[in-house]
């Protein structure tokens, strides 16, 4: 058969052909440049590439940490960090509201407040009636003592506002109550703050949670928050024992795995996911959500379409039967009440049987009395923390959640197992149109595409107390200065410095603090 138009590759025209030709040759080539050029750049974003992700899903080595591309965590400051100078601007109250972990994040913007106004922080107020129902303020969860030394080359902290003797009288100094705006920018705190400061001697900002904007265009600020966080927020000795003993316990018989299961009235209200409940549990979440959240018409559909639900107990097990985890699993479950009870909470039994909660490892009276208050979520913190893998089922507004897996990444980027709802979503509703052929392999798909705790790039709307690296991280084979790790000495330099602003009474102060506290 005769090919149409062979002649005219031949004669004139055969120029022609040859020049373009050469002309889609040029082209290829120059698109090749490019995008080896863009695979090179974005290998060194960050000083290093981010570890690849692996091609298969092994149970075997999820129990171990993640791969931390050379990465380490540290706050220590890279650069001139002077401690708190004697003369300060005045005094710092906050009172944090919501539970335990908003309380939290909202202390160690205190602390950076505080820094920022060179500014003497009054320990921070935990608000006992908005959530908890709580009596136990910070010195009752935090070790007091802990958290003022850790913090002594960074800002002052009193126990209360000392009063002011004069001429023979003695005067109290009243906070002057100022609501601050969320997510406050710093100009804020070095202006209006500041001005009602040294106009009062002390402010008192409540409510005080998410009042400091995260993105701080200052790596220095960014460590200070960490240094609070992951260092100098510790529990007090006997809720510290109690966790360990708990996770003794449940290490005893090998590996075991942590769940915050957010299958709870307040989430599920907020979420507008309430199609699954009978008529009756449905009347008590839309309740829920008329006296709790803004009015705004939901459509469960639609809402969990788009992953905004939280995963049913048995999606959790079921993503983790498709991940190659068997029947043997210990599993810890960190989680207040469960809406809808049991029937519920019976498939993901059946699929896990071996599932434990703080109560049932250690029924001791002190968590019985406390299971659902600041003691409670306490232990459940740190157990979460010291598991060897943490899986969330819903990472969205859920400060428990948001700041552990920001702390398992600090502490030596343990492996979490974050599940996408938005891309699981199709999947389960298919599975539930009798669409069954296929279903673990398509959640394998998905997982393969989560970050397992490694250091990974923070992206809008992941908070920096969820993902703080690369500002808390240093390389130890830095390829840019400013991954550079901090020198080994770097405590013995910040003390010499501490020493020459010469404050004999600093040593005495806290000791006088704590022990005010504890009376």
């Amino acid at each position: 058969m005769r090919r149409l138009g062979h002649h005219r590759l031949h004669g004139k025209a055969g120029g022609v052909g040859t020049k373009g030709m050469v002309a889609k040759l040029s082209i290829g080539v120059i698109v090749l440049l490019i995008c080896t050029l863009s695979l090179l750049f974005s290998f060194n974003i960050g000083g290093s590439p981010e570890p690849t992700r692996p091609s298969k899903i092994n149970v075997e080595e999820l129990w171990e940490s993640a791969d931390s591309g050379g990465w380490r965590p540290s706050s220590a400051p890279r650069s001139d960090w002077p401690p708190p100078t004697k003369e300060t601007n005045g005094y710092l109250r906050v009172r944090c509201n919501g539970g335990l972990n908003q309380q939290r994040s909202a202390i160690c913007n205190a602390v950076l407040a505080a820094r920022i106004m060179n500014a003497t922080l009054v320990l921070p107020e935990l608000d006992a009636n908005s959530f908890w129902h709580d009596a136990n303020g910070f010195q009752g969860i935090y070790d007091v003592e802990h958290f003022i030394e850790t913090l002594k080359y960074d800002v002052r902290i009193v126990g209360k506002i000392p009063d002011v003797h004069k001429n023979g009288k003695t005067k109290k100094i009243k906070a002057f109550q100022i609501r601050p705006p969320r997510d406050a920018p710093i100009d804020w705190y070095l202006t209006t703050a500041l001005k009602a400061m040294k106009e009062h001697s002390a402010i008192y900002l409540t409510p005080f949670s998410h009042r400091l904007a995260e993105e701080i265009d200052n790596p220095e600020y960014q460590r200070l928050r960490c240094r609070v966080n992951y260092h100098a927020l510790r529990f007090k000795p006997h809720i510290m024992k109690l966790s360990e003993s708990i996770v003794d316990k449940l290490r005893s018989q090998g590996h075991f795995m942590s769940i915050h299961l957010r299958f709870e009235m307040d989430m599920l209200a907020f979420a507008g996911c309430f199609d699954i409940f009978n008529p009756e549990e449905q009347k008590i979440l839309r309740k829920y959500r008329k006296e709790n959240f803004a009015e705004k018409r939901l459509i469960y559909n639609e809402r969990r379409a788009i992953g905004k639900c939280p995963l049913t107990p048995e999606e959790v097990g079921l993503i983790l039967r498709a991940m190659r985890f068997d029947n043997s699993t210990r599993i810890y479950l960190a989680a207040g009440e469960l809406f809808g009870g049991e029937r519920f909470m019976s498939p993901f039994r059946t699929l896990f049987p071996r599932l434990d909660n703080h109560s049932s490892v250690d029924p001791s009276e002190e968590l019985s009395a406390s299971s659902q208050g600041l003691i409670g979520s306490a232990v459940d913190y740190m157990v979460c923390l010291l598991s060897d893998i943490f899986m969330p089922t819903y990472d969205g507004p859920s400060n428990f959640a948001n700041n552990l897996l920001g702390h398992r990444l600090y502490y030596g980027f343990r492996t979490t197992i974050r599940p996408d709802r938005k891309a699981l979503a199709p999947i389960f509703i298919a599975r539930e149109k009798g669409k069954t052929a296929g279903f673990e392999e398509a959640v394998r798909r998905v997982m393969l595409k989560t970050n397992f705790g490694g250091p990974h790039k923070r992206v809008s709307p992941e908070s920096f107390y969820t993902n703080s690296w690369p500002d808390c991280f240093c390389q130890m084979n830095p390829k840019k200065s400013s991954d550079k790790c901090p020198p080994d000495n770097v405590v013995e330099i910040l003390e010499s410095r501490l020493e020459s602003v010469g404050d004999p009474d600093s040593t005495s102060q806290t000791n006088s603090t704590v022990a005010g506290l504890e009376r």
